[in-house]
């Protein structure tokens, strides 16, 4: 019983709070300017590895950034990306690859300020800094994914070798599809790590911030699949509006999982609200 009331004052707050602080309307700021990020980050992230001699980036960053959305959001987007990614590009340093690394930078800051406010913080940390922060993110991912995708190369050669020695492990080596989903799953679950401990203002542990991690990622399994399924049977997005269906779409289901994503934030505070009350009754 107690339990049970618990659940109950934590979901109150956390839902209360996203209401009263314009939840709805930041889950429409991180969807735009996540869309307006991912592409600036995709075109610097492809050439700073080309520079650094991965040339199979492109197609191993497409796969671990959209093999986790629906297929039917992922499959217009990706190809586009893909389309993008392919035109060659110069040097690393171009003022047009650092402006994208900038516009990506704004991705991390609505990240920033979504987490802010759901943790109830107030940001005192200079706007160099800050800036200064959410480019090591974007250097960080894009060398994460680099490294991944040099990984993702020489797995078949290392599994061939170690098949041509050890035959009898052949069962147990799965596919590169299989790991693709894997590499996949692990990114993001890192990544909500990382954004959620040092990205707001203030500090948390790693405790603090399970809670709401684990809701963020059964409600974007859950969001994910009543949205493809919506696709799949009712969408009417072709026809209202046209060439931009597939922008559109991709839009909506960035709302609905960054949405799902404060919410996270939100239940974090609750719980960490609701767990010092009990420590001021207790003493």
């Amino acid at each position: 019983m107690r339990k049970l009331v618990a659940l109950r004052r934590i979901a109150r707050d956390a839902f209360g709070h996203f209401n009263a602080d314009d939840g709805w309307a930041m889950a429409s700021h991180l969807a735009v300017s996540a869309i307006m990020a991912l592409f600036p980050f995709l075109i610097f992230a492809t050439a700073l590895a080309s520079f650094l001699g991965a040339d199979a980036f492109a197609d191993t960053a497409v796969h671990i950034v959209f093999d986790t959305w629906p297929k039917e959001v992922a499959e217009p987007i990706a190809r586009e990306v893909q389309n993008v990614l392919g035109v060659r590009r110069g040097d690393v340093l171009t003022f047009g690859v650092v402006l994208a690394a900038f516009f990506a930078s704004n991705g991390v800051e609505a990240l920033r300020l979504s987490l802010n406010r759901a943790y109830r913080v107030e940001e005192r940390r200079s706007i160099i800094f800050l800036r200064l922060q959410s480019l090591g993110f974007v250097m960080i991912a894009t060398l994460g994914f680099t490294a991944i995708s040099v990984l993702l190369v020489i797995a078949p050669v290392a599994a061939n070798i170690a098949l041509s020695r050890a035959e009898w492990i052949e069962p147990y080596m799965g596919t590169i599809t299989l790991w693709r989903y894997i590499i996949a799953v692990v990114v993001l679950v890192l990544a909500l790590v990382v954004v959620h401990i040092w990205l707001p203002a203030g500090k948390r542990k790693l405790t603090d911030i399970i809670p709401g991690i684990i809701f963020t990622l059964l409600g974007w399994i859950a969001g994910s699949s009543v949205f493809a399924a919506y696709l799949g049977r009712f969408s009417s997005y072709t026809t209202t509006y046209a060439g931009l269906a597939s922008i559109m779409v991709a839009v909506v289901f960035l709302y609905i999982i960054s949405a799902i994503f404060i919410l996270g934030g939100e239940i974090n505070a609750a719980i960490m609200r609701y767990r010092a009350a009990r420590r001021v009754l207790a003493g």
